[in-house]
């Protein structure tokens, strides 16, 4: 989500009367590469960009390629083999041992349902979508369809009959909580279309003010992620301590469930240094959606904590301790409060994208998930319901 915001957020600046307009998305990769199907660039005609298709290596090449579809208006799919023995138009060999499929398309500003405006439409949402776009036709290719959970169709297909066909396969991704590429039959023609989930930012909450909050807000901000933090200390909730933060909030802990939101895009942190409001904040927060909740402080802080929740008839099922980590973050040795703050969101990503978050080097699969017969399937964030 994060590329999307900013693509839209830099579509907002461009003087169309100026500058011509495209957008390239990754749609399908074989094998290995630097980034994922849903990966994306929007590429203006003086040669500037935003987002990325792979690690540097693509772009240069994409951006040519854009030009002429600008010129043309007219969208195409192109592949780039970055195997060694095969990449040699690139320039240069790249060893990344994968096959990438790109959709290059223009961006009419004039026409509502171009990309940029569809994903205008979701990029702010608290819910989830999935996203339709045909990469392989002899007609149609870039055109989309937009559905929400509970099915509605938000943008159709130009093609009318092609929904019929994905709708089912579309909607199977709320659950499946994987993106994919399908084929599709119609008129004797094969159609391929990428189909992808797409699910809203990671939302922040930090319960706690303290100076060792702003590096978590920072980090959390840098990676896209929307965060609110809160306390009961007034003096603490100022704009010039947590000047990145989406909101910032004086609450008592008694107006929890009143005032705070908590989805199930909700990571939650408990870090106030005031074990009473910690316990308190928990008690309000531990039924909420959140599939994290964080507790700075050590083992025996939490033990406590949760002794004392049991004693007043408030046992913590294990639904609800799974969901807990505390002591907060991975042991990566951290000591200041940006080790810690960088221990901590690696903890929450990992959480969210269900990794272990141990070493990649001794990873038995593939960095990236791909199925058994090479039909691209990739990670999203998911959520346990």
């Amino acid at each position: 989500m994060k590329d999307i915001k900013a693509i839209v957020n830099k579509y907002q600046s461009i003087d169309f009367n100026l500058r011509k307009v495209a957008l390239a998305t990754v749609v399908r990769v074989h094998g290995s590469s630097y980034r994922c199907p849903g990966a994306r660039m929007l590429i203006t005609d003086d040669g500037r960009w935003i987002g990325s298709i792979s690690g540097g290596c693509l772009e240069g090449d994409a951006l040519r390629k854009a030009r002429m579809v600008m010129l043309d208006n007219k969208a195409i799919t192109h592949t780039y083999d970055t195997r060694e023995e095969s990449n040699q138009q690139l320039g240069f060999a790249l060893g990344c041992n994968g096959v990438i499929e790109v959709l290059i398309e223009p961006i009419l500003h004039n026409d509502a349902k171009n990309a940029i405006n569809i994903f205008q439409s979701f990029a702010g949402t608290k819910e989830s979508v999935v996203l339709a776009t045909v990469f392989s036709s002899s007609a149609g290719i870039a055109d989309k369809a937009l559905l929400n959970e509970q099915g509605q169709v938000l943008y159709d297909f130009q093609n009318k009959n092609l929904l019929a066909l994905i709708q089912h396969d579309a909607l199977q991704l709320f659950s499946t909580k994987k993106s994919e590429t399908k084929k599709y039959f119609h008129n004797n023609e094969e159609i391929e279309v990428f189909i992808e989930l797409i699910q809203p930012s990671i939302s922040l909450l930090i319960f706690g003010a303290g100076f060792d909050a702003r590096p978590v807000c920072d980090l959390a901000k840098s990676l896209g992620w929307n965060v609110h933090v809160t306390d009961e200390c007034a003096a603490h909730i100022l704009p010039v301590f947590f000047p990145m933060a989406d909101k910032l909030s004086h609450c008592d802990r008694t107006f929890l469930k009143n005032e705070i939101e908590i989805t199930p895009y909700t990571a939650c942190i408990l870090m106030s240094h005031n074990y009473n409001y910690d316990k308190d904040v928990l008690k309000n927060i531990m039924h909420c959606a959140t599939p994290y909740i964080g507790i700075l402080g050590p083992k025996k802080r939490f033990a406590k904590m949760e002794t004392e929740l049991t004693d007043e008839g408030i046992p913590l099922s294990e639904n609800i301790l799974q969901r807990i980590h505390s002591p907060i973050g991975l042991d990566i040795g951290a000591e200041t409060p940006e080790e810690i703050a960088l221990s901590i969101i690696a903890e929450i990503q990992s959480v969210f994208a269900q990794r272990s978050g141990a070493k990649l080097k001794n990873r038995a699969v593939p960095i990236h998930d791909r199925d058994a017969a090479s039909k691209q399937i990739f990670k999203q964030v998911y959520l346990a319901q």
